[in-house]
């Protein structure tokens, strides 16, 4: 019996087979829609899961990769060796709330916590609703947008150790910065997230969110399958506006390119590969330093095997 048979089996006493898949082609996992394939691919449904799963992981001794949306991420063409565990709406994203305090599974979408927070007259997640992520993916880069952040909203994390421990974060241990924080280094999972909002006017805060989705739709390439923001902000300038200004919008190698709309983004026009995508990051990374000499820094994590 070789490891997939007997994992599976291990499995199936805990999950349900649709909630596990075998050699999955991680470009029908991800928003760049690029990628090859993983061992094996599990959507947890609860933090239970996801300590019996890590215990599993560590008794065949194999690596793990834990994904949310799958939607700043660049998987390499080779694929994902072991095991990826992926947070999602459909197993994952359960919602409550309490007085001013909003809980939230890890994989609810950004956008779904947003209006979930605006039904119920809070204010002070206006600002992710038209980011393309999960809420534990948010939390994991401390995503941001139009002057907000995660850190400005979160209270605390449950989340899970690579040995299956549960445990909890809160304040200063979350280490939140920009496109930063403590699950980067601690390997944890993690599996629900509690954020303390602030009253607000219902009106106001769907005003805000429109106008946050209009000019979200207005100046992105949401209609092509990308990773979001393709490169982090270097101190004092804006990544779009350097690469626009080094002419490289349109910059295509194979089926990646520089985004026409919006110079920050790369976007996989059809077919593209990993090698395109990183190929093309490293010759927009070249040009910029050459004509400005600013050395830009990928925020899309990129993974999977070379």
């Amino acid at each position: 019996m070789d490891w997939q048979e007997n994992f599976s089996n291990r499995l199936s006493k805990f999950l349900h087979e649709e909630q596990f898949i075998f050699n999955a082609p991680m470009c029908e996992h991800t928003t760049f829609k690029i990628g090859g394939a993983a061992d094996v691919l599990i959507f947890p449904s609860s933090a239970e899961d996801v300590s019996e799963i890590f215990k599993l992981v560590k008794e065949f001794n194999l690596p793990c990769t834990v994904l949310g949306n799958g939607s700043n991420v660049l998987v390499r063409d080779k694929g994902i060796r072991g095991v990826v565990v992926k947070f999602t709406d459909t197993f994952f994203g359960n919602m409550s709330c309490e007085g001013q305090r909003l809980f939230a599974c890890a994989g609810a979408s950004l956008k779904e916590v947003s209006y979930f927070a605006a039904y119920n007259g809070l204010t002070g997640m206006e600002f992710a609703v038209g980011i393309p992520g999960s809420i534990g993916g948010a939390i994991f880069m401390n995503a941001g947008a139009y002057d907000g952040e995660m850190k400005n909203a979160v209270a605390s994390v449950r989340a899970v150790t690579p040995e299956g421990n549960l445990v909890e974060f809160s304040g200063a241990s979350l280490n939140l910065g920009y496109r930063q924080s403590i699950f980067q280094q601690n390997g944890c999972a993690i599996c629900e997230v509690e954020l303390i909002l602030q009253r607000g006017n219902s009106v106001d805060i769907r005003n805000k969110m429109n106008d946050f989705t209009e000019r979200r739709e207005s100046k992105q390439p949401l209609d092509m399958p990308s990773a979001g923001s393709t490169f982090k902000r270097p101190k004092g300038y804006f990544a779009g506006t350097l690469i626009d200004n080094t002419g490289l919008k349109g910059l295509r190698v194979g089926g990646a390119m520089v985004s026409e709309k919006h110079a920050g983004f790369v976007v996989n026009t059809g077919g593209a590969t990993a090698k395109d995508v990183l190929d093309l990051i490293e010759e927009v990374r070249r040009r910029v330093y050459e004509s400005h000499g600013v050395t830009l820094s990928p925020e899309v994590r990129i993974i999977g095997e070379e």
